[in-house]
């Protein structure tokens, strides 16, 4: 199976169709409610539903989800009987297969209580009509990469007594986003100076988005979030929310960390925590969605 414990949960929905062809006279049968079997439209429907929710049990590398609605449609034509399946979620992945299975176990029980009546049934036209949801969902392009910048924040690591990993990890995850690193440096852990490189990477350099990674501790010497605070002008509590639930529902730690997010002009500034896990958790809860704040900052709106 795929791992999906980085990914966050999004509303999903899956539609998903397809029809069994019969001879008129037996979807005369079906329409009239005359088939020995039972009700076939409402046999059918509910097959549909049931199966939707044991996707797991037959499709190999399919997570179980919890399932928030599911509906079926089963609507008989001329010679044919036309299956529609719908399934909305809140979670990591996709209802695609849940979709298509309704279809198919709907279609199936149906070709099984006409069988006796119809040796030339044929399923057919099985297919996904719609998907919602995921990060595929929330992208964002633009005419130039935003120009970013990474600061690691370590009085060790700036005096060359510790291996920066933290700041590369965070390089190495923009490297697929539409972003451009324009600045990578180590600062120590001296409010003064972070200050005034944060000033200067909005002001006079132009950065779209600046992350900071470490100082968000207990520490004595964690000031950080103090420094950033001085430096934005409208603070951004959603972002820092969503890091910081995202790690919790991955460690319990992620609540002592103190990051604080804000704009500065039309530039971001975001603080991740110090350790290399943090950092990435914290990215993979914040991206692609963080990219809708550029369009906001760029006076474009929702």
């Amino acid at each position: 199976m795929i791992d999906v414990s980085p990914k966050f949960n999004t509303l999903r929905y899956a539609k998903a169709e397809g029809k069994l062809f019969a001879k008129p006279e037996t979807i005369l049968q079906v329409k009239n409610r005359q088939v020995p079997k039972g009700d076939v439209l409402e046999v059918v429907r509910a097959a549909g539903i049931a199966a939707a929710k044991k996707t797991t049990d037959w499709i190999v590398f399919c997570h179980p989800i919890p399932i928030d609605w599911i509906e079926v449609q089963v609507t008989p034509g001329e010679d044919h009987i036309l299956v529609t399946a719908e399934v909305r979620s809140v979670w990591k992945t996709g209802v695609e297969m849940e979709a298509l299975t309704a279809v198919a176990a709907a279609l199936l029980n149906a070709y099984d209580m006409l069988k006796p009546l119809d040796s030339e049934m044929k399923m057919a036209e099985i297919k996904l009509v719609k998907k919602k949801g995921g990060k595929s969902s929330f992208s964002e392009s633009f005419a130039r990469p935003l120009q970013t910048a990474v600061l690691v924040i370590s009085d060790s690591t700036y005096a060359g007594k510790r291996e920066d990993k933290s700041g590369k990890i965070i390089q190495q995850f923009l490297n697929n986003q539409p972003v451009t690193v324009s600045v990578y440096e180590i600062l120590p852990d001296d409010q003064e100076k972070i200050q005034k490189r944060l000033k200067a990477l909005v002001d006079r350099e132009k950065m779209d988005l600046i992350f900071t990674t470490g100082g968000t501790g207990f520490g004595p010497k964690d000031i950080t979030p103090e420094a950033t605070k001085v430096v934005i002008e409208k603070e951004a509590p959603g972002i820092a929310e969503a890091i910081r639930k995202h790690g919790k529902e991955r460690t319990p730690y992620a609540m002592l960390s103190r990051e604080v997010c804000g704009i500065r002009g039309k530039s971001l500034i975001i603080n991740l925590p110090g350790s290399s896990r943090g950092a990435k958790e914290s990215l993979e809860a914040l991206f692609p969605g963080l990219l809708h704040a550029y369009p906001m900052l760029w006076g474009g709106g929702h």
